[in-house]
């Protein structure tokens, strides 16, 4: 992909954001985004081998784009993340808090909320939850020892608005994401900081791959523009809650679903 330098334009012109999950999907096209509208990224994904491929395809962005392998359940990598991205572009005035999984590889799609184990429904929420929270703690922290201000989002989804059945954990840990963002908006918006969520619908993406044949024909059948979304339209909303242009927006849990949850 060919990235032009718009370092001195667009809507993040200077602006240095941290994305996790960004070695593909909505990460990864956020990330391509925000380079675009004049930002430099910070990678951090726990696939070291998919951050470097997701690195070496946004070479043509050159200097304003670098890796970290970051596991958001560890506190240390997460600290190294942040330090990596004042290291490589000299702050830190935004971050996209994406990485998540839908559910553990004990927890099947589709198991009942009674029959999830102990380990299964914690792994999730170590992930979704825990995971977004000490990310939040880092960036937050640096932000306000900077004194500019910043923009954080994290990647909630429909399933923090409404119940899926199937994946009580899941929904939970994402209601929990909403929760989460709205209080810690609360917290900070004096400083100059927004926290807001970001709440997509169904996108075609890996972690919905399991959705095939007839399981896909009536998940479609459920959205009111009738398909899918796309990683690139979830990033524009991203990148515009990242953005100056949202100035005013802070505490909220903005939808990119098709119409899902308006029905």
């Amino acid at each position: 992909m060919r990235i032009q330098d718009n370092s001195m334009s667009g809507l993040l012109a200077g602006k240095v954001i941290l994305i996790t999950g960004a070695a593909s999907g909505i990460g990864l096209a956020t990330a391509r985004l925000a380079v675009l509208e004049g930002a430099s990224v910070l990678l951090a994904d726990h696939d070291r081998r998919a951050g470097e491929e997701a690195l070496a395809s946004m070479r043509d962005a050159g200097p304003r784009v670098a890796f970290a392998c970051t596991d958001v359940t560890s506190d240390q990598q997460i600290n190294v993340a942040v330090a990596a991205a004042l290291k490589a572009f000299g702050s830190l005035d935004g971050a996209f808090n994406n990485a998540g999984i839908s559910t553990s590889p004990a927890v099947p799609a589709g198991e009942k909320a009674a029959d999830t184990d102990d380990a299964a429904w914690q792994r999730v929420f170590d992930v979704n939850v825990t995971g977004v929270w000490r990310c939040m703690r880092a960036e937050i922290r640096q932000m306000l020892e900077a004194g500019k201000g910043g923009s954080i989002v994290n990647n909630a989804s429909i399933g923090g608005l409404v119940g899926i059945r199937g994946h009580a954990a899941y929904s939970a840990s994402k209601h929990a994401v909403v929760g989460l963002s709205k209080s810690a908006a609360l917290d900070y918006a004096r400083t100059g900081i927004r926290i807001n969520a970001i709440c997509p619908g169904v996108t075609a993406t890996k972690i919905n791959e399991h959705l095939m044949g007839d399981v896909a024909q009536k998940a479609v059948a459920s959205i009111p523009v009738r398909r899918f979304g796309k990683s690139e339209e979830i990033a524009e909303a991203v990148v515009w809650l990242l953005s100056d242009r949202a100035s005013f927006v802070t505490g909220s849990a903005m939808t990119a679903d098709g119409g899902y949850t308006a029905v």
